[in-house]
């Protein structure tokens, strides 16, 4: 995007690319997650990896091939209980070898694909570890998108200390601009979104303004599936949610099966007004759907919001916590992050 382009355009137009065809296929595809060792986290990287890629063929072997496939939250790392070292050792670079191996799947299969990751990025964040989305194109190139923010108040006396861009607004900002902070790729298959974020509609609505056709959000360990249905129930465009599935091949170490947030699988593909195209039960799994993504875009407006309505309230509203919590300095571990958030917050806390 330009300077002089707007965000949000006053006509309900939004900008796009020309599309590669009128429809196309998308799928979900479920896999198990598994966290890596922290002591030693290189096999289980590979192990991982390996194991990602197998997936890919596997879904672009039989149904049809997809022209988007959307894997969970952390398909390469996994996720458990690491120190912060740990947990930091064992992020990926994006760009970097492991994703260079999936782009290269995108490459052989034409499509798109798009998953989460902890990262990291020695030169321009050394000590933070970044939550992205990452998105591996038919040309072999890469794209990610930072995380915009982490719920608070979920885990009694801990918090998460991965940097996302509530963190370190100011900087993120000054660094990649304001367009970046919640950013729409415009691809030949549709403009597309990514997020790992739940329980803020405001996001996607303003991923709506900006010219969202398909949203691909991600989840590992559960979510809460009404909350993404009505994604494209309140912004009429599609929704795909990949989670992971049952460990059929082990338990992941730290958590029961059903984490008790909705726990594994349901992996779904909304259409607009929420309409469901596709949805997984518990187990490994691809399910796909065809989006008539040009017929879509002849008749697709962005949301229609009465703002005059609500903009006295939201001028009046102040933020939990400010932002830039975590600007100059990160906590040590999850306790660290919940005394530097409770000290931060502005509500009177009930934990």
């Amino acid at each position: 995007m330009t300077t002089n382009e707007p965000m949000v355009r006053s006509d309900g137009t939004y900008p796009v690319v020309a599309l590669r065809q009128e429809a196309i296929h998308v799928g979900v595809v479920q896999t198990r997650v598994q966290g890596v060792d922290g002591a030693n986290p290189a096999p289980g990287l590979r192990a991982n990896l390996d194991y990602f890629l197998e997936s890919i063929d596997i879904a672009q072997g039989y149904g049809g091939r997809c022209d988007l496939l959307l894997f969970h939250e952390f398909p390469i790392t996994g996720f458990t209980n690491w120190t912060r070292d740990q947990h930091y050792a064992l992020s990926i670079e994006v760009p970097g070898p492991e994703v260079a191996e999936v782009a290269k799947k995108a490459q052989q299969y034409n499509c798109y694909i798009v998953f989460g990751t902890y990262a990291k990025d020695p030169v321009n964040w050394p000590g933070h570890i970044l939550h992205l989305m990452v998105m591996c194109k038919p040309d072999g190139s890469i794209v990610s998108h930072w995380k915009q923010r982490n719920v608070r108040g979920m885990f009694p006396g801990a918090e998460q200390y991965t940097s996302v861009i509530y963190d370190v607004y100011d900087r993120f900002v000054e660094m990649y601009g304001l367009d970046a902070v919640i950013p729409i790729e415009r691809t030949d298959i549709g403009n597309i979104a990514m997020s790992a974020v739940q329980f803020e509609p405001e996001l996607f609505r303003c991923m709506a303004f900006k010219g969202a056709e398909i949203i691909c959000r991600v989840a590992t360990g559960g979510f809460e599936w009404d909350d993404m249905r009505l994604t494209s129930y309140h912004n009429s465009l599609y929704t795909l949610v990949t989670n992971n599935s049952v460990a059929t091949h082990g338990r992941n170490p730290g958590f029961f099966e059903d984490a008790g947030y909705g726990g594994p699988g349901r992996s779904s593909i909304f259409g607009p007004r929420g309409v469901v195209l596709a949805k997984a039960g518990p187990f490994e799994c691809r399910e796909s759907s065809m989006i008539p993504i040009g017929a879509f875009r002849t008749k697709h407006r962005i949301p229609d919001l009465h703002l005059r309505l609500y903009k006295p309230v939201l001028d009046q509203y102040i933020e939990r916590y400010d932002p830039n919590g975590y600007a100059e300095s990160v906590p040590r571990d999850k306790r660290e992050a919940f005394q530097h958030f409770v000290k931060r917050a502005r509500w009177q806390h009930y934990w």
